[in-house]
This record gives C-alpha cells, structure tokens and sequence, in this order.
C-alpha cells in the first residue's frame, strides 16, 4: 500500500467515523455501555476517530485534519441534528488542538507512546466540549463516554500492534 491509499484511508475513516457518531448520537441519544453507565450512541465512533486523526496528522499533516474536521461536520449536519453536529465539530476542533500538542512531541517516540496519551487526552476534552454544546448532562456522562472511547482506542492500537509484529517475524523468517 502506499502511502497516498494509506493517506486517503485515514482521511475517508476519519470523516466517516465522525459522520457515524454523530448520526448514532442523533438518532439514538444516550445507550447503556454497562457497568450501570450511559454514553451517547455515537462514543465508539467517535473514540476511533479520535485516534484517526493521529493517523491523518502523520500521513498528510495538521492542516488537513482541520479541513476534515470541517468537511465532516459539514456532512454531519446533511445526517443528524444541527446542534450535535455543530457540538462535534467544536469539540472535535479543541481536543483537536490538546490533542496535537501531547501527540507531536511524543511522535518521535514511537506511534503507541504518542498516540494513547493524546487520544486519551483528547477525548476528555472533546467528552466534555461536545456534552455541553450537544445539551447532554455532562459530569453523569463522562465515565461512560471515556470507556467506550478507550475501547475504540485499544482495540485498533491492538490491532496496529498484532499487526507489525507479525510483519516483523515475517521479515525475519524470510532471512
């Protein structure tokens, strides 16, 4: 794959994902995650876009990810409420800006030592900006909302990692 598809992956799943979690929050409201929590119906897509934009920041830069976040609440509001996606949209724009200045200086690092802290980061902000806006109840919502973004982070960072590390025996059986 190169690294245009891959480019072009990250941004088409990531206004996806933010269309998807602003659909499901619109048409479903809030939905028991357990654990006797609630979240809004779109959490999980959110959380994955969340670590998406990680994605599209290595692959085309932070400019782009401000146009995607545009471009996606601008289709959002075509799919779902008005006020949830203008909600997303300025919550995706200030934990966009949190999440970019803990994701940068740890990149150098390596991709999971920067990416977990910042999405983490991130959906905190992004958790309590969009509740707020979106006229959910914000402080009742926030465990919920946070354990259905840390499994959309962890699941595809998994993924990720299952992922390089069977690249990497292969790699080394082939020698």
């Amino acid at each position: 794959m190169t690294a245009l598809h891959r480019a072009v992956l990250a941004i088409v799943g990531y206004v996806a994902a933010l269309i998807a979690a602003n659909w499901a929050t619109s048409h479903y409201g809030l939905v028991p995650v357990g654990f006797g929590q609630t979240a809004t119906a779109g959490t999980v897509a959110a959380g994955g876009a969340l670590m998406l934009r990680n994605v599209v920041q290595d692959q085309l830069g932070r400019y782009a990810v401000v146009v995607a976040v545009l471009f996606g609440s601008l289709l959002s509001a075509l799919t779902s409420a008005p006020a949830v996606a203008l909600a997303s949209g300025c919550a995706v724009l200030i934990s966009e800006l949190a999440d970019t200045a803990v994701y940068t200086p740890l990149r150098k690092r390596g991709w999971v030592r920067a990416v977990v802290p910042a999405t983490l980061f991130g959906a905190l902000l992004d958790t309590v900006v969009f509740l707020h806006l979106a006229g959910f109840p914000v402080w009742p919502q926030v465990p919920g909302q946070l354990v259905g973004k840390a499994w959309a982070v962890a699941v595809p960072v998994a993924a990720v990692l299952t992922m390089r590390a069977i690249r990497a025996r292969r790699l080394i059986a082939a020698r």
